[in-house]
């Protein structure tokens, strides 16, 4: 194959029943119950510097979700982390979201039986995900509290990943048209529990705190709570009501979308005095300073 008819995956590269495509030709049936039913599991893994970010801890997240959601994608983890290095490197990408997911896949037309299905495994590689952007980072996030209610944990299991984001997204919908740059959903006990794809955490008398259940135990909240320990800082793992949310001292979201990201508004106004707080910019700086660590990162062979 000539130069000029090679698949250009300069913007991301997929792996899709068997083969390596360009991000723009990735697809799945539309009778996939993945789709459908948003009935499938997935994890997310980032590159920085050309190597994977605790590759093992998504790996091992993303086999739980599997068994727990009785999923087979069909591949072990040697096989997943070559086709996931494979897609890094055809993409050239330095920096890369990359994303592994087993969907349900098809039934016999007619059906209702998802044993008869047979699970498909997927992945992709594309340019890495900022859950803030410049500005947000430099100046903080603004954050609203949000009236949506999280699914609750005994109609869902929260702690493995899935795609079931309609109350995610409601929540994202209010507070972008209040002006707001993204939202925390509540409990049915009024506690602050996750947003759209992020960890929440505040600080109060140089005390880290972050809820404790109704929500995905993000490898990046893991992360921070281990930076914390390290520091010397004291962590309590408990539930946090919007009241004490709103009244802390610092905040801040974590998400493999950035790491440590700073909110310094809740619901139109400043936490503290509003100003980006210490223990979140260390916190920050530690977190990429762990991406050099060759204990936590797998370097890609481009």
């Amino acid at each position: 194959m000539s130069d000029a008819q090679a698949p250009d995956f300069s913007k991301g590269c997929a792996y899709v029943r068997g083969q390596y495509v360009p991000i723009a030709q990735a697809s799945i049936p539309i009778t996939d119950l993945g789709f459908l039913h948003s009935d499938a599991t997935y994890d997310v893994v980032t590159v920085w510097d050309g190597a994977f970010f605790r590759l093992d801890a998504h790996l091992e997240r993303f086999a739980r979700s599997c068994q727990r959601w009785r999923l087979a994608p069909g591949v072990d983890d040697a096989q997943i982390t070559a086709i996931l290095s494979e897609c890094v490197r055809r993409s050239g990408l330095r920096a890369s979201y990359v994303e592994m997911l087993c969907t349900r896949g098809q039934t016999p037309w007619g059906s209702r039986d998802p044993r008869q299905a047979v699970n498909q495994f997927y992945a992709f590689a594309v340019p890495f995900v900022w859950l803030a952007n410049e500005q947000q980072r430099a100046t903080g996030l603004h954050m609203r509290i949000s009236h949506v209610q999280r699914i609750p944990a005994a109609s869902v299991d929260p702690t493995t990943k899935n795609y079931h984001w309609n109350d995610m997204t409601m929540g994202l919908l209010d507070a972008l048209d209040d002006g707001a740059d993204t939202a925390v959903l509540v409990d049915d006990k009024d506690h602050v529990v996750e947003g759209p794809g992020f960890n929440v955490f505040c600080v109060h008398a140089g005390q880290l705190i972050t809820p404790d259940q109704g929500m995905l135990e993000g490898i990046t909240r893991r992360t921070v709570i281990e930076i914390a320990q390290s520091l010397g800082l004291q962590v309590q793992v408990r539930p946090v009501s919007t009241t004490e949310f709103r009244a802390a001292d610092e905040a801040f979201i974590s998400s493999s979308g950035g790491g440590v990201l700073p909110v310094t508004r809740v619901d139109g106004k400043n936490v503290a005095d509003g100003a980006i707080g210490p223990v979140s910019r260390k916190l920050s700086d530690t977190y990429w300073a762990w991406h050099q660590s060759p204990a936590m990162s797998l370097p890609i062979a481009y």
